[in-house]
């Protein structure tokens, strides 16, 4: 079953999912364009051949192009200004987005900026185009971004520790081919899997959560305990890196269809705004286990059918929040993850600065959607026990 590929419409984007789908579809995809502009990072694209193939494509159908690839980890907004200065300079007419989550999300909002006069740091902030803007291909390449399937992005805006989701765009076209996540890195592996992980158990726990959430959450956290061992003992295993792309396409629908994450995502944009070279995946891993004991408390019977993938015995019980942290602590334990914030630099002078932020952006938009009430106080316990 792994292997049948497939397609199908979410939102508004058309998913081919599979492995070879890209080498078998680009072309009717592409083909006719005008001009594209191909956005990736400096290796990503071209170790796993990815970037090779979509030129390939592009000669093959007679489509010019210019490949821009600086996007880096957690990208600020200077570097959606500089691809949107490049494609209108070239008169591009369609963007081919070659990466993660950060060239994803890049590409998502140079796709509305080009032609508007907005900076990217607007966007962040609310000012939306009234156009949908340039045409935007996607080419995944990890099993945790999800953002290839929905409508969200998230950016650093310059010069602050800012770091926040936003209301972006679908693309038009993406590719979740498995093959080009054979080259992930051990610690990508992990850490593009545990971002996995939390959009599902985040989307579930969501106040403006539902049964088709639950049950889609409930298979990624399944899928993801099957199959992230199997890949860390062996990367070359396709179908276990097909199940945990599955896994993270359909985390990123649940993110879709609850209007995102809330408390875990929330505090750790904060702490990878101030520490850029944090990875995404492992903040979320250093923060996420404590908050899970606050979710599960609140809403027990939601945190446990998730949760008892892992651990059977986990129950639905407030009484067992405790439990329920220390399996997800283990589990990620387990898998290789032991890191605490000041292995990245980070000290207890800084958390003030973290707060601020991330106090503001659960009184404004993610408080919404958490189960509990996410103090300041709760928070700064959360951020020192992470020390």
């Amino acid at each position: 079953m792994w292997r049948a590929k497939f397609s199908f419409k979410f939102g508004g984007v058309e998913v081919y999912f599979g492995p070879g789908v890209l080498r078998e579809n680009l072309n009717k995809v592409i083909a006719n364009r005008g001009k594209a502009l191909v956005i990736s990072s400096r290796t990503a694209a071209r170790v796993s051949d990815a970037l090779s193939d979509v030129v390939r494509v592009l000669e093959e159908t007679g489509v010019d192009y210019k490949i821009y690839d600086r996007v880096v980890p957690n990208p600020y907004t200077h570097v959606v200004d500089e691809v949107v200065e490049v494609a209108e300079s070239e008169g591009v007419e369609v963007l081919v987005a070659i990466g993660g989550g950060s060239v994803i999300d890049v590409s998502k909002a140079a796709s509305l900026l080009v032609g508007t006069g907005i900076k990217a740091a607007e966007l962040v902030r609310g000012k939306r185009p009234a156009r949908r803007g340039l045409e935007l291909v996607v080419v995944n390449l990890t099993h945790g971004t999800g953002s290839e399937v929905n409508r969200f992005a998230v950016l650093t805006i310059n010069g602050t520790i800012e770091k926040r989701g936003f209301l972006a765009k679908y693309p038009e076209v993406s590719f979740d081919d498995p093959v080009y996540t054979l080259t992930l890195n051990r610690e990508q592996s992990l850490y593009t899997t545990i971002d996995t992980f939390y959009h599902a158990y985040e989307s579930a726990t969501a106040v403006r959560s539902n049964l088709l959430v639950a049950a889609l959450a409930e298979e990624v956290i399944r899928v993801v305990a099957e199959h992230l061992h199997r890949v860390l003992e062996d990367p070359g295993n396709l179908e276990s890196r097909t199940m945990l792309m599955y896994a993270s396409m359909l985390g990123g629908v649940c993110d879709d269809l609850t209007s995102g994450s809330h408390v875990i995502h929330a505090l750790e944009h904060g702490i990878s705004g101030l520490k850029p070279e944090i990875p995404h995946g492992a903040g979320l891993a250093i923060v996420g286990p404590q908050l899970v004991y606050y979710i599960h408390r609140a809403i027990p019977g939601v945190s446990a059918r998730l949760i008892r993938h892992i651990d059977p015995g986990v129950k639905p019980t407030p009484e067992d929040a405790l439990r329920a942290m220390k399996v997800v602590e283990e589990f990620q334990r387990v898998h290789g993850f032991d890191k605490k914030l000041s292995d990245y630099g980070v000290s207890e002078g800084e958390l003030k600065q973290v707060l601020d932020f991330v106090e503001k952006t659960i009184t404004e938009k993610y408080g919404a959607n958490t189960p509990f009430a996410a103090s300041r106080e709760l928070l700064e316990e959360v951020l020192k026990k992470a020390l």
